[in-house]
């Protein structure tokens, strides 16, 4: 293993570490505890990181509409639907269905964590999202499952909706 290999392999353990214990709100906060454990890190090597560790971000239990860095797995304790169950419960405001499209809409900023979880979940129907800030487009397959996937994503509406 290369140098560059082993410190990428050594800043990526401590990562998990830091995300495991600690509460990381954004990628500065997370650049930071990095730089006080004497990793010379850059933002878009902080960036970089995060997409290949597939850290998300999740609601935080004390809500005001902060969330935190965490692990898909690790959210749910290895549950994925439920942690799937949680973000609807609790960032989902609306399901709607147009096409082999359903539509769903969130809290402000947490389109991609609830995207992330129904890519994690790995719906046999859902072929994949996509997610902006408040809104997420998930693929159906085929066409005629797409009320039936509506339905029980509405099941899954919490409070918000």
């Amino acid at each position: 293993m290369k140098k560059d290999e082993r410190m990428k392999a050594l800043r990526q353990e401590k990562i998990r570490e830091i995300v495991e214990n600690h509460i990381v709100e954004t990628q500065s906060d997370l650049a930071e505890r990095l730089r006080r454990e004497d990793f010379a890190v850059t933002q878009a090597t902080v960036s970089r990181d995060i997409k290949e560790l597939m850290l998300v971000k999740v609601p935080m239990p004390t809500g005001g509409g902060r969330s935190r860095y965490a692990f898909p797995a690790a959210e749910a304790g290895g549950r994925k639907e439920s942690r799937l169950e949680g973000l609807f419960a609790d960032a989902v405001t609306g399901v709607d269905a147009s096409g082999n499209l359903v539509v769903l809409r969130t809290l402000p900023g947490m389109a991609n964590a609830v995207a992330s979880a129904l890519d994690t979940a790995q719906w046999p129907e859902i072929l994949g999202t996509v997610a902006g800030d408040d809104t997420i487009f998930a693929a159906v397959k085929p066409e005629t499952a797409v009320d039936a996937v509506a339905r029980r994503m509405k099941g899954m509406l919490g409070r918000n909706a």
